[in-house]
């Protein structure tokens, strides 16, 4: 078993790199680990330049944050929602990267445009309903819209999600949700493109389980 420590210091270096990839401007976004005893995230307010291991602040799965610690994200209702609906959920990013952001404010999905949407666990990158940063309702909107096998969304008006069975495969996912939703912003400009049909999109999803995967 990693220890608490060694977590700690790759939400750091995983929230650093977020922001050096410019997936979230300033302070906004955030990012969490699931642990043996409830998870990791990343505090409210700190530059992310600033970020200390001992800053990362530690919450029960029922919300329950250790005495002593920095006041946590306020985002974290839909982490907790997100890791309790979905067991495969280790690891979560939220950012307001800028193209997916303008597709949320949009409130526009990301349909199946390109085969690579399947990235995310289907045929689409759902939209998840709007509701006010931080609440309950988020939260419940988030889940609902991941439900289906999804692994990442976007949040009207907002920004995206993306979890994954690790924080590095988050944070990648959360990059490719990126690149995919600048490449449709850049398709709609041209017309909209074509949308691959429910069919095609079935082959890809049922290549995807062996995609990238080595022997």
């Amino acid at each position: 078993m990693r220890d608490e420590t060694s977590f700690r210091r790759e939400v750091v270096e995983t929230a650093q790199a977020m922001s050096a990839k410019g997936l979230s401007p300033q302070r906004s976004g955030n990012v969490s680990v699931r642990i043996e005893d409830g998870i990791l995230v990343t505090p409210t307010g700190l530059p992310y330049a600033d970020y200390q291991p001992e800053d990362m602040v530690k919450m029960s799965m029922h919300g329950v944050i250790a005495p002593d610690q920095k006041k946590p994200s306020s985002e974290a209702p839909f982490h907790l929602a997100i890791y309790d609906a979905f067991p495969d959920a280790k690891a979560i990013v939220h950012c307001h990267s800028m193209a997916a952001t303008a597709l949320a404010c949009a409130r526009m999905q990301i349909p199946a445009f390109h085969y690579m949407v399947a990235v995310a666990g289907g045929k689409k990158i759902p939209l998840a309903d709007y509701a006010t940063f931080g609440t309950e309702e988020l939260a419940v909107s988030a889940v609902s819209a991941l439900s289906g096998g999804y692994k990442a969304c976007l949040l009207a008006n907002h920004g995206q999600i993306a979890f994954a069975g690790n924080l590095g495969k988050a944070l990648e996912l959360a990059g490719e949700v990126e690149t995919l939703a600048r490449q449709y912003i850049d398709v709609l400009a041209l017309g909209g493109g074509h949308v691959l049909d429910d069919e095609e999109m079935d082959q890809v999803i049922a290549r995807f389980r062996s995609y990238g995967k080595q022997a």
